[in-house]
């Protein structure tokens, strides 16, 4: 620590620490426009300027490193006078567009201008226009604002990691674009529309449809993956009208991905507001008690083993709790939440973790990755270890299939046989595990997958001990759940019980008639192609999905923007959703609709309310009785000694802006298959 005076003020900095961010540690404003604490310092805007002893002339704070007894003042005449010049040559050029700017009332440029700018300018000029430039279907351009901070070029270099951004020209010639006029292909490209400081870089799916003091905030997170991205959401009424990142150091950062900030328009679109009953093979609407009471005569004749539920990628904790009750009583072993195919070793918590925690990723040095591809299947995951990647010094290795993750990676192959070898000592990287101080693993679907996935997982284990992977006060073994359920569910145990069966033979039931009754908790993602609706199924979620189509029964939820919910998110930190808007017509929170369905079946259930819901859950997981925190599990082993197979290790198809009801309900989504996906060329935006 060393100590400098700022606007006579003493106070002790980090040595290293740039002036402007000595000044934030003083409370000391410092304007900037070009300056990002999350971005690489550029210089560009000399908006910071602050006057240092010892120096004949301003200088730029944010590019200035402090030094002991550093005297520094923000407030003299001479800093007045150089920030109207600056600002003045700023708005030399830009337009006198603010009422129809989508920026405008949160605008850098606007409130700056207010309170540093002259009040006045002594350019006559004819101000410059420039051509917007077309940057995908999510981002709306107009150039003529653009003031070159270069804020966007660094985002797309340094944190999305795709060099498609640049700036041409020089001076008054210079323009900001896209390298050949093509989309964006980022998962992280809307936050560039977050850090522009005016209002070049605008939504387009929110262009001219609200202004910000119209709308609503409400914070609350994200539930399309199952990172849990802590987000505001801003409505008017019963529309969602954009999300937008909410900081959370130890989750997202200030970023979110494109799928949690623009699939909202999927929440107004096809969804369920009324409980439908299939009558002479075609769905009817019906009140809630004819539904109800049809559900209740029909499980109420039935055994266990007859009875199967599976709950889908975006189901809350309570519901899932009372469901699993409801399968309880009737003695159900059928009862499933993972996707067909996956195999989850679940004899220990910290085995279905991600243990080294999001913000821990920044400590590691080495991370093998083995059947997953975290670009796609946990955005801000991947944005963690590009950041990690940028420091240097962390080497990342891959099994499985060779992807681009915007970092450099070194692909060592599919092969099963290339675990073995890291297990024996015997490859080319096993000199650098034994080297590494604080190696991480990162297992993805494409190892869970396969039918010898509890060898692989064993496989694991042996590398996880073989080297330093599980230390005293590190664990290095951590698994990418896509769902944001998943976790909550697992913590819960709603799995196959004994002698039960899971997600993939519980269909195969249904579709040979074998299962008579089948419970589907916002199951979207199941194969449906074969069911013949010999069984009897009901259907409860937000959207008419793929599910909604084959069930007896349909059953309106809410959306996660319509409920007080409980998620846990894939380091095992339990987080709630809150209420944003009603949900439509007459759809109900979905812990609700199954405790009526219990009551009406004549099931008594320990709790009567919300309150006391979460203190059984907190009796089966102590994960639920503290919000936003993540204990250290203690490690007990992964997987079961068996034979692999020679089956190459392949990560998980998954289309990205597909990937739950809610995306494939949404417009905004299915534009950016077709232009960012394929890779659409345009000309103007």
């Amino acid at each position: 620590m060393i100590n400098v005076i700022i606007n006579n003020k003493k106070l002790q900095v980090e040595e290293g620490s740039s002036i402007i961010q000595a000044c934030e540690k003083a409370g000391v404003e410092v304007p900037r426009f070009c300056y990002h604490e999350k971005l690489k310092v550029a210089g560009n805007c000399r908006m910071c300027l602050v006057d240092v002893d010892g120096r004949n002339k301003p200088v730029a704070s944010c590019a200035a490193v402090v030094h002991e007894d550093m005297v520094v003042r923000t407030n003299t005449p001479v800093i007045k006078k150089a920030r109207e010049g600056v600002m003045e040559f700023l708005l030399a050029n830009h337009p006198l567009d603010c009422p129809i700017c989508d920026q405008a009332g949160e605008c850098d440029l606007q409130d700056q201008a207010m309170k540093y700018g002259s009040g006045s300018s002594r350019f006559f000029e004819d101000k410059r226009a420039v051509q917007d430039k077309y940057m995908g279907p999510l981002i709306k351009t107009h150039m003529t604002r653009c003031i070159h901070c270069t804020r966007c070029i660094r985002f797309a270099t340094d944190i999305a990691g795709v060099e498609e951004i640049g700036a041409f020209g020089r001076g008054e010639e210079m323009e900001v674009s896209t390298y050949v006029g093509k989309a964006i292909t980022s998962e992280l490209s809307g936050n560039m529309i977050d850090i522009c400081p005016v209002g070049a870089l605008t939504s387009k799916p929110y262009a001219f449809k609200a202004r910000s003091w119209e709308l609503k905030k409400t914070e609350t997170i994200d539930v399309s993956d199952a990172v849990g991205s802590n987000i505001r959401v801003d409505t008017r009424g019963m529309e969602v009208f954009r999300v937008l990142p909410r900081l959370h150091e130890n989750i997202n950062e200030e970023w979110i991905s494109d799928k949690t900030r623009f699939s909202y328009d999927g929440l107004r679109n096809q969804r369920l507001d009324r409980p439908y009953v299939r009558v002479g093979g075609v769905l009817k609407p019906s009140t809630w008690e004819e539904a109800m009471s049809l559900i209740s005569k029909k499980i109420s004749r039935l055994k266990g083993k007859e009875i199967g539920a599976i709950i889908g990628d975006m189901a809350d904790a309570e519901s899932i709790m009372v469901l699993k009750d409801i399968m309880k009583h009737f003695d159900s072993p059928n009862m499933d939440c993972l996707p067909d195919g996956i195999h989850m070793d679940i004899k220990n918590r910290s085995s279905y973790l991600f243990n080294t925690t999001i913000a821990g990723i920044e400590e590691s040095d080495l991370c093998l990755i083995i059947g997953s591809d975290p670009r796609h299947e946990a955005t801000m995951v991947n944005a963690r270890l590009k950041k990690r990647s940028m420091v240097g010094g962390f080497k990342v290795f891959s099994v499985g299939n060779s992807v681009d993750l915007t970092y450099p990676v070194q692909h060592l192959g599919a092969d099963v046989s290339i675990l073995e070898e890291i297990a024996k000592g015997k490859h080319k990287i096993s000199s650098a595990l034994k080297a590494a101080k604080k190696p991480m693993m990162i297992v993805g679907y494409g190892a869970l997958s396969r039918n010898d996935s509890p060898a692989i997982l064993k496989l694991c284990d042996k590398i996880l001990s073989q080297y330093k992977f599980i230390q005293k006060d590190w664990n290095g073994f951590n698994v990418i759940h896509t769902a944001a359920s998943t976790v909550a569910a697992l913590d819960l145990k709603f799995v196959p019980q004994l002698g039960g069966m899971d997600a993939k033979n519980i269909i195969n039931s249904v579709v040979n008639n074998d299962l008579k009754f089948l419970y589907l908790l916002g199951a979207d993602g199941i194969s449906t192609a074969n069911i013949k609706n010999k069984s009897f199924i009901v259907y409860q979620g937000h959207h008419g999905d793929r599910s909604a189509h084959v069930a007896d029964v349909i059953l309106p939820g809410a959306a996660f923007t319509e409920k007080d919910a409980t998620y846990v998110n894939l380091e095992g930190r339990a987080q709630r959703t809150r209420i944003c808007t009603n949900p439509p017509g007459n759809a109900k929170e979905d812990w609700v609709i199954l405790k009526d369905i219990a009551d009406q079946i004549g099931i008594k259930l320990k709790y009567t309310n919300k309150s006391e819901l979460h203190e059984s859950m907190c009796k089966i997981s102590p994960s639920f009785c503290e919000l936003d925190s993540v204990s250290r599990e203690v490690w007990g082993g992964c997987g079961v000694k068996g034979k692999v197979s020679d089956e190459k290790i392949s990560n998980i198809e998954m289309n990205y802006y597909m990937s739950n009801s809610i995306c494939r309900s949404s417009k905004i989504m299915a534009s950016c298959i077709g232009k960012i996906l394929k890779g659409t060329t345009m000309v103007r935006g």
